[in-house]
C-alpha cells in the first residue's frame, strides 16, 4: 500500500486523464497522483480525497473512506446531480487565471457586438460599402448575470474599456463602478437599460430556463445576448423566437444543452447567431493544478477543507 495516494477520476472516455495526472503530480510532488485504473485495492481502501472531472459515480463508490473531492472545473452542476443525496463534500475550482481568461472572452465578444461586426459581415456578403453610425462605449450598457469571481473580473475589463456596466446576483453585492441589482424583483430594472446581456450564472434549479421569453421581452429592442454560462440557463425556443422576430439582434452562444452541438440544430445556420465550441474560458491545467495542490496541502496540514459547494444552491 502506498501512502498519500490521490486518484484522478474523469468522465468515461475523457481524453486528458494522463495530462492531468502529470500536471497534478508536478504541482504536488509529496503526493502520489494516480489514474483511478492504476490504483490497487489497498489504495482504494484508504483514499480520503480524490481529484475529479465529472467522474463516473460508481467509481467513487469504490472508495469507502472518501471524504471529499476536488473538482478541476469551476462548474459542478453535473457532479452535484450525479452524486445525488450524498455526504461527500465537493470543492470546486476557483482559479484567478480562469477569471482572467473569461474576462478576456467577455470583452472580446462584447466589442464584437458593440462594433457591429455581424452587420458588417452581412454587408460584405452583399458587397455593400456602407459605414455604420458609431456608438461610443460610454453610450452602451453591458449587464452581467452573475457577479461571482468570473463576473467581477469581466466587469472590470468592461469598465476599463469604457462601457457602462450593470451586474445582477442572487444576493446583494457592491462592486465599485458597477450598478448592482439583486434578486428577482430587481432584474427587470436592469434588463430595461441593457444593450448587451452577458450570462455567467452557474446552472442551478433556480437558473435553469431563467432567460426565457419574459426576460428577453424586457430587454430593449435590438439588444444582444452572450451566453458563457450553461446552455440550459436560456430557454432555447424562446431565444429562437426572439431572434426571428428581431427583438434580439444577435446571440453569441458558447454553451448548449447538448455538446458538441448537433449539426441538425438551428443555431448553426441562423444569421443572427455566433456559435462557439465551449471555448470561452478553458481551464488551464498548470494553474488549476497549483490551486488544487495548495488546497490539499492545507488539508493535510490542518485537517480543514477548502470552501465546499452548497449542494442545495448548486455552487
Amino acid at each position: 500500500m502506498r501512502s498519500n495516494v490521490i486518484p484522478f477520476l474523469a468522465a468515461p472516455g475523457y481524453a486528458h486523464i494522463q495530462a492531468w495526472v502529470e500536471a497534478l503530480q508536478k504541482a504536488m510532488p509529496d503526493e502520489q497522483i494516480l489514474a483511478f485504473d492504476a490504483m490497487s485495492d489497498e489504495d482504494k481502501a484508504t483514499c480520503k480525497v480524490a481529484i475529479v472531472a465529472n467522474p463516473n459515480p460508481d467509481q467513487l463508490k469504490q472508495l469507502p473512506q472518501l471524504q471529499w473531492v476536488h473538482s478541476v472545473w469551476a462548474g459542478v452542476e453535473r457532479l452535484v446531480a450525479d452524486l445525488g443525496d450524498t455526504e461527500l463534500k465537493i470543492v470546486r475550482l476557483i482559479d484567478p487565471q480562469l477569471a482572467s481568461t473569461m474576462a478576456e472572452a467577455v470583452l472580446t465578444w462584447v466589442l464584437y457586438l458593440h462594433r457591429e461586426i455581424p452587420a458588417y459581415a452581412r454587408q460584405q456578403a452583399q458587397e455593400l460599402w456602407q459605414p455604420r453610425t458609431y456608438t461610443r462605449a460610454q453610450q452602451r450598457t453591458v449587464s452581467l448575470l452573475g457577479l461571482g469571481a468570473l463576473g467581477e473580473a469581466a466587469a472590470q475589463s468592461l469598465l476599463r474599456a469604457g462601457f457602462k456596466v450593470c451586474g445582477w446576483s442572487r444576493s446583494e453585492k457592491s462592486v465599485t463602478g458597477i450598478e448592482c441589482f439583486a434578486g428577482e424583483s430587481q432584474l427587470p430594472a436592469m434588463l430595461a437599460k441593457t444593450n448587451i446581456l452577458v450570462c455567467l450564472l452557474p446552472l442551478t434549479p433556480d437558473t435553469t430556463g431563467l432567460i426565457n421569453a419574459g426576460v428577453l421581452a424586457q430587454l430593449p429592442q435590438g439588444a444582444s445576448v452572450i451566453n458563457f454560462a450553461r446552455g440550459a440557463v436560456i430557454n432555447d425556443e424562446d431565444l429562437h423566437a426572439a431572434l426571428d422576430n428581431e427583438h434580439i439582434s444577435h446571440a453569441v452562444l458558447d454553451v448548449f444543452e447538448t455538446e458538441p452541438l448537433p449539426v441538425s440544430e438551428w443555431h448553426w445556420q441562423h444569421p443572427c447567431v455566433s456559435v462557439l465550441p465551449h471555448c470561452a474560458a478553458p481551464t488551464d491545467r498548470a494553474t488549476a493544478s497549483l490551486i488544487v495542490a495548495e488546497n490539499i496541502r492545507h488539508y493535510r496540514n490542518t485537517g480543514e477543507l477548502p470552501q465546499t459547494v452548497d449542494i442545495v444552491r448548486g455552487y
